[in-house]
């Protein structure tokens, strides 16, 4: 598992430095290596052993392949389906964590909490959206935020919290990539918004050996 991280971990830090220099060509190199990193974790820790681990390794899946859908650049079709393939793992792990188990009480208070600040993203970031796009967008939001509930559910079941800070990392890590979709294009965006994403989907993938 440690060899499958450091690769991620290695792959990131690259990642950065191709999208710092715009060298396009280490995009395509570094991306796919630092996703293939994180499917790796899952796998090598026994993701096919279990309900949840196999639910969760379908979700790191689709994240793999929504992150080769959306190097190109400028390419609608290839985004809308990368969206859709994020999308589809967001609801394998909402699926995976219901399998571990959840905590009504807790899924309860967590979309408490989770609703008014969805709620404020999307108003900050629709005006900027075309109009095509907003209900993929509005469907997203609402995916991701279901997946965020189910995992402060599970939590509250079993207090892993590994679950939770890997599911809100990913959450904010979407918000980081709307951002440099709709909003502003900004290096500062993928400075912040990839590391917290990759951190997040190697902390996830870790949970399938408990």
């Amino acid at each position: 598992m440690l060899a499958f991280a450091v690769l991620t971990a290695v792959a990131t830090v690259a990642l950065l430095l191709a999208e710092r220099s715009g060298w396009h060509p280490g995009v395509w190199i570094a991306k796919p290596l630092a996703s293939t990193g994180f499917v790796g974790v899952a796998l090598a820790g026994g993701a096919l052993r279990s309900g949840y681990g196999t639910w969760l390794l379908l979700g790191l899946v689709l994240a793999w392949l929504g992150d080769v859908l959306l190097i190109p650049r400028g390419a609608r079709a290839a985004f809308l389906a990368g969206l859709a393939s994020f999308l589809l793992g967001h609801v394998a792990y909402a699926i995976a964590f219901a399998v571990r188990g959840l905590d009504l009480v807790t899924c309860l208070v967590a979309f408490v909490a989770v609703l008014p600040a969805s709620l404020l993203a999307l108003r900050s970031l629709l005006p900027h959206v075309p109009a095509p796009m907003r209900r993929p967008v509005l469907a997203y939001v609402v995916v991701i935020s279901t997946m965020l509930v189910c995992a402060a559910g599970t939590v509250g079941h079993e207090r892993r919290l590994a679950i939770a800070v890997g599911a809100f990392a990913f959450y904010l890590s979407d918000l980081a990539v709307a951002r440099e979709r709709f909003v502003v294009k900004s290096f500062a965006n993928k400075l912040w918004g990839l590391p917290l994403y990759f951190g997040a989907q190697l902390l996830l993938a870790s949970t399938v050996s408990d």
